[in-house]
């Protein structure tokens, strides 16, 4: 990742680059067919995968029985595929959860990680160049050869056959970047992208899922559905996702803790859920207790000279 697009991202893209094409290798695909895919998966996510249109994506979660998620995930059709996108660590640790479901099922579950390339465009010369290469793109999701394209309002990801992906690189010439630079995008746009570190912890308010469409509070009976439903109708939920950037000079993992100013001192005030780093530079999200104010005083456990602050969510 270059200086200047990390720099852009934690400058909430204010001098954001006209084209930036990244290389999504940190996300995994989970593949379900067979004559229940849809059904199987309606029965195990938070997402109404059944009234999902092949022109559409959705945000959803994978809970266990608790409702903790398991994982986080958009889902949608690739020809005749039910596809799950996450982390792609994530996967590893969600595919036996689900798969040890599916045996009662007629759907087969697979890791198709593999089978395809996953590049995110953005910039403000993002749909001109997407124009260029496959025509317009204006559904949530467009068909287009050897793969599709979600389009996120101003962004877009590209699923697409491993092969014809690099053909498409080696044609067009362009620069791909590293996906540093896509994940702070994603945290600016206050996405809770789950890691296996994160398994059994926050039911999917805590991660702010509800804000994203991705909670269904229609749909019949799924994993984990009577503590969501019970934290939408009869509250309870105290933590929600905040966007946080600043400087730490310490190297923070998935690990490190939050602590934050009250009432004269610092206390443990939540966990990373996703971050970037370039040297003493951070840009996060986090789990916070949902009242926490944008004014916050916030640092990284054991670093007196951290400076952290909190960026208003996009939505």
């Amino acid at each position: 990742m270059t200086d200047s697009v990390t720099q852009d991202a934690w400058q909430l893209n204010a001098n954001a680059p006209e084209l930036l094409i990244s290389n999504l290798d940190h996300f995994g695909l989970i593949s379900v067919t067979g004559e229940q895919a849809k059904s199987f998966i309606h029965g195990q996510v938070t997402t109404d995968i059944m009234s999902l249109a092949d022109n559409q994506w959705r945000w959803g979660a994978h809970c266990d029985p608790k409702g903790k998620m398991l994982a986080s995930f958009r889902t949608f059709m690739l020809a005749e595929q039910l596809m799950l996108l996450m982390p792609a660590t994530t996967v590893v640790a969600d595919l036996p959860q689900l798969q040890k479901y599916a045996v009662f099922s007629k759907a087969e579950l697979v890791n198709a990680s593999s089978e395809y390339r996953i590049l995110g465009v953005a910039g403000t010369q993002a749909s001109a160049w997407l124009n260029q290469q496959f025509g317009a793109i204006n559904d949530e999701l467009t068909v287009i050869e050897q793969g599709v394209i979600l389009k996120d309002g101003e962004r877009y990801i590209i699923i697409m056959d491993a092969a014809a992906a690099e053909q498409l690189l080696d044609n067009t010439q362009v620069a791909v970047v590293e996906h540093q630079a896509w994940q702070a995008l994603e945290i600016l746009a206050g996405y809770p992208n789950i890691l296996p570190e994160h398994q059994g912890q926050y039911v999917p308010q805590m991660c702010n899922l509800q804000a994203l469409n991705g909670i269904s509070f229609n749909k019949g009976c799924y994993m984990g559905q009577e503590t969501i439903a019970r934290m939408k109708y009869r509250g309870g939920n105290k933590r929600a996702l905040y966007i946080i950037q600043g400087q730490t000079q310490q190297t923070i993992n998935a690990e490190s803790q939050l602590e934050i100013a009250l009432d004269g001192d610092f206390r443990r005030g939540g966990k990373i859920i996703e971050f970037v780093q370039q040297g003493e530079q951070v840009l996060m999200t986090a789990v916070l207790a949902n009242d926490t104010e944008n004014d916050a005083v916030l640092r990284i456990a054991g670093d007196e000279q951290a400076q952290l602050t909190i960026v208003p969510l996009p939505y």
